[in-house]
């Protein structure tokens, strides 16, 4: 299962992994077509280390690779305070 690990401004670690990604390769791979929605976004779930809450994010499926880890904590951020 591919994840990535980010420490926020705050100090808190966030895990982020995508949705179906914690199946078997060929069932997760499936799952994630058919989840990527027609913009090419796709669901991604950050769970904190600390007090935090779990926030679920839209973002592009080449997230894991091509989001920086400032555009990741400024999302995840966002979608804590419901911006």
């Amino acid at each position: 299962m591919k994840q990535r690990e980010i420490m926020d401004q705050s100090n808190t670690a966030w895990t982020c992994v995508q949705a179906y990604a914690g199946l078997d390769s060929e069932t997760a791979e499936q799952a994630i077509k058919l989840a990527e929605a027609e913009d090419g976004t796709v669901t991604v779930v950050c769970t904190p280390s600390g007090g935090a809450q779990t926030v679920r994010l839209e973002l592009d499926k080449g997230w894991l690779d091509d989001l920086s880890d400032e555009e990741l904590t400024s999302a995840i951020s966002s979608a804590g305070t419901g911006n």
